[in-house]
């Protein structure tokens, strides 16, 4: 399963939606569509660049939910996700943002820094009244009993971060990297996890595979769009090239 990872509004603003339609038409499981901040810590220089000249173009968390409700109006189907922080979502009101992302058409959240408890105690009811999924990031260092609640708490898929680093592509994993896929392969969670953060060519999408129910590709992506001068073609040429 490959999922791919970019930022709404960029490299033009109205960008958004064509390379949805790009991807699905080249095989992509699944999309996460990046909102916008002017703080994204935990991500790399690339996708950092990538959020500043989205907000630069005029993105906002409103015209998001537009360009997905118009996605769904041009006949994509494929599961999308909004991924980002929870200020602007915050900004924008959490209970309402959760509505109006559904009503859109989007799938599923991933907000990193959301904390589990608060979670299930505040928002897990608005999030399950309108069917959408909420999605965790677990890394090396995470332990075993919080995936586990992880794991419970959830009901799409869980993000397993390969590294406790900030976002940007890898040209191959460690052993300790390994180890860590396998000890999560061994613990028979109930919802199918997802390794995000280094997936950069068919070597590492493939060896992501071994060990999980897919691989999350976003910095080499976003990279390739920024230099891209045929959208369309090379985001079908980027998609040909991770699945060999």
């Amino acid at each position: 399963m490959l999922s791919v990872f970019y930022t709404a509004g960029f490299p033009k603003l109205n960008d958004t939606v064509s390379i949805a339609k790009s991807l699905e038409e080249a095989g992509v499981d699944f999309v996460e569509i990046g909102i916008p901040f002017s703080d994204p810590v935990a991500d790399g220089p690339t996708i950092q660049e990538s959020n500043k000249i989205a907000l630069d173009n005029g993105m906002t968390v409103k015209l998001l939910l537009d360009h997905v409700r118009e996605i769904r109006k041009q006949g994509i189907s494929m599961p999308i996700i909004l991924m980002g922080y929870l200020n602007p979502v915050m900004q924008y009101g959490m209970e309402k943002f959760v509505k109006d992302a559904a009503a859109a058409g989007a799938d599923g959240l991933i907000l990193p820094d959301m904390p589990l408890y608060e979670y299930e105690e505040v928002y897990k009811k608005s999030f399950d009244a309108v069917n959408l999924c909420n999605t965790f990031l677990i890394s090396p260092t995470t332990s075993e009993e919080r995936i586990k609640k992880i794991d419970a708490a959830s009901n799409g898929f869980i993000y397993a971060v390969s590294a406790s680093s900030t976002t940007g592509a890898k040209s191959d994993f460690s052993d300790d990297q390994r180890n860590y896929f396998s000890r999560l392969k061994s613990m028979s969670l109930k919802n199918p996890y997802l390794i995000g953060f280094g997936i950069s060519n068919n070597a590492t999408f493939s060896s992501a595979c071994k060990y999980s129910a897919g691989a999350i590709v976003g910095s080499a992506f976003v990279s390739m769009l920024k230099t891209s001068s045929s959208i369309d073609s090379d985001i079908k040429n980027f998609v040909k090239s991770l699945k060999g």
